[in-house]
């Protein structure tokens, strides 16, 4: 969030010049997101996870409902309804039912255990909240995000042990209708197409926006431009701020940079998974696994859109592109994963017994004394 800091305001600064007549205009506005997201941070990482356990359904109903808002009252951006104006700030509400249906998946997940298994008990009901959410996003329409959305439930319900036979069948099943939905409009199947024919054509006006991208981490080389020295930046490159400010990094502080920014995210991977390992309980451990899953694939599908691996998308690079919805809830789903590594025997601890203060063994309760 820091370093995003300083990309964001190269990225931003030519067209925040243009437009504003002053270069961190947007540098002013990321540096109050970047800000909200450590006190949300703060204030999370201080509630006791397991509180939210009886309010994750009111909560997924209320985000179904503000969904359903959204398609009748939303901002349409780029021919899209995704948004929620209230006064000068907008919210992104498929954002929060990310987060809303994982909190709750977990919750049912770790009620039911090897009910799981039973189709109609144990696996329907929770198929219809990731259907009813995943749904109400792709009629915004925002593909990426409902296609993420629903990816990362059916990994949830695989590491819940929900049997393969019945993802498989449901998948099968709802791949006809992908497709349909894949032909309803004509710039997915544009972003496809363009996708399939590669990059190397620069006439190809469908990959405009990724041959230039692209070009940033050539020009980048290994070791960089140098900070403040984006040439794609300079209009070439469109809303390089955005979900394209992975170019910007390459292009900035090269190859080193852009494995810099990964390795950052393949800690946050490792402590993910080593909390949910040590966590106290199955809804900590699968709330661990939701977090770091969903924080880690959008960081791993944004830099292979910006690489040309994968076809073009509109997800973020978490906490680093320009924008507040995806920084506000991703600092609060890191706060609530710091909560849940504070309640694990991770750490060393002294404990107060009549023998005198001895070191905490992993795994061991601390009730049988104090714990220092």
């Amino acid at each position: 969030m820091v370093l995003s800091l300083g990309v964001v305001y190269s990225a931003s600064s030519t067209w925040a010049l243009e437009k504003f007549g002053e270069s961190g205009k947007l540098l002013g506005s990321h540096a109050i997101k970047v800000v909200a997201g450590f006190a949300a941070i703060f204030i999370f990482m201080s509630v006791d996870y397991r509180v939210y356990k009886k309010i994750t359904k009111p909560i997924l109903l209320g985000t179904i409902l503000l969904l359903l808002i959204t398609l009748v009252l939303g901002g349409e951006v780029k021919g899209a309804t995704r948004w929620l104006r209230f006064g000068g700030f907008g919210l992104q509400p498929s954002e929060f039912a990310k987060y809303a249906l994982i909190f709750h998946l977990c919750v049912l997940i770790s009620e039911k255990k090897e009910r799981i298994k039973d189709f109609k008990t144990g696996f329907i009901p929770m198929m219809i909240w990731i259907g009813s959410v995943t749904l109400l996003v792709l009629l915004q329409p925002n593909f990426s995000n409902g296609a993420m959305i629903f990816a990362i439930s059916l990994v949830m319900l695989f590491i819940g042990r929900a049997k393969l036979s019945h993802i498989g069948l449901t998948f099968a099943a709802l791949l006809p209708l992908l497709i349909v939905y894949m032909l309803s409009a004509e710039y997915r199947m544009r972003r496809i197409l363009n996708f399939i024919a590669g990059t190397g054509d620069t006439g190809n006006k469908g990959n405009y926006q990724l041959w230039q991208g692209i070009i940033g981490f050539g020009n980048g080389g290994v070791f960089g431009l140098g900070p403040g020295q984006s040439r794609q930046r300079d209009f070439f490159l469109p809303e390089s701020y955005g979900d394209f400010v992975f170019s910007i990094v390459g292009e900035e502080y090269g190859l080193i940079g852009t494995l810099f920014i990964m390795l950052l995210f393949l800690t946050i991977m490792l402590r993910g998974m080593k909390i949910a390992k040590y966590a106290r309980d199955d809804f900590g451990r699968y709330l661990a696994v939701g977090i770091t899953t969903s924080i880690c694939l959008y960081a791993l599908i944004n830099a292979g859109v910006t690489l040309g691996i994968l076809p073009t998308t509109g997800l973020p690079m978490p906490f680093v592109s320009y924008g507040g919805s995806s920084m506000l809830f991703s600092s609060i789903a890191i706060g609530v994963l710091l909560n849940i590594s504070s309640q694990t025997d991770i750490h060393p601890r002294l404990i107060q017994t009549p023998e005198g203060v001895r070191p905490l063994e992993p795994r061991q309760t601390a009730a049988v004394g104090k714990v220092y």
